[in-house]
């Protein structure tokens, strides 16, 4: 029973009042061994791959159909490689893989792991902000970022693998699907989210440090690009199971 639970048995919604990922380019060499085996890496020029950290401000995040009242606000940090997956009908899907969960509340954190295979655990965060800039920090997860509020145009980071941001916006997670693997059953779990009216935006970064990115042992992550969307209804289909080969 608890099995079937973490399979995502039913619909969830959720109010996206933002969502900031950090997206760096990693050579694919480097990624290759964190996703598993049914899965093949999103890659650019066919030499980068990626990995994002996610940060999601939440509102009445709730099963799909209940009233808003009964849903809970939290604040969702999630470390994911961006990946394809060819399903049984040979259609390939663009989502993500999911490293590692975290969340500021102990409730999410329990829920989260009985419905999901998400693996959550609960830190500490801190936000504050000025008129020109704002700062996530956590001292637990020893991750920070410091963002500008500025409103003049935007150019992507220094060594950005993207021309522009055209092609930028194709790694801004969330993407369409994310991707659960059962090793021993051969079975991936497919949940889909659906959005409306998503134009992510870029941020100017003053200064970021992820200490998780530290314990992957990458060489020299290159942050790609940095993108939010604010105020948005979001919501993840029940999850589907299909065997793989």
């Amino acid at each position: 029973m608890m099995s079937y639970l973490k399979n995502h048995p039913f619909a969830v919604e959720a109010f996206f009042e933002s969502s900031l990922v950090f997206t760096f380019a990693v050579p694919k060499e480097e990624l290759q061994n964190l996703i598993p085996e049914c899965l093949e890496l999103d890659t650019f020029d066919d030499k980068w791959a990626f990995v994002a950290a996610a940060m999601v401000q939440t509102k009445n995040l709730r099963p799909k159909g209940f009233p808003k009242f009964m849903g809970n606000d939290f604040f969702l940090i999630g470390y994911r490689v961006f990946v394809r997956y060819t399903n049984k009908a040979g259609k390939r899907l663009r989502g993500l893989y999911i490293l590692k969960s975290e969340t500021d509340k102990k409730k999410m954190e329990i829920m989260g792991n009985i419905f999901t295979h998400y693996n959550y655990t609960t830190t500490d965060i801190h936000q504050t902000e000025d008129e020109s800039t704002t700062e996530i920090h956590s001292v637990q997860s020893k991750f920070n970022v410091k963002l500008s509020k500025t409103d003049q145009e935007i150019s992507l980071p220094e060594h950005s693998p993207f021309a522009d941001w055209k092609e930028a916006r194709r790694f801004a997670g969330p993407l369409p699907f994310t991707f659960t693997y059962n090793e021993k059953t051969k079975e991936v779990l497919i949940i889909e989210g659906v959005r409306q009216n998503w134009i992510p935006k870029p941020v100017k970064v003053i200064d970021y440090h992820f200490d998780f990115l530290n314990t992957l042992q990458l060489k020299n992550p290159i942050l790609a690009n940095t993108l939010i969307i604010k105020n948005i209804p979001y919501y993840w289909k029940k999850g589907k199971i299909e065997s793989w080969k």
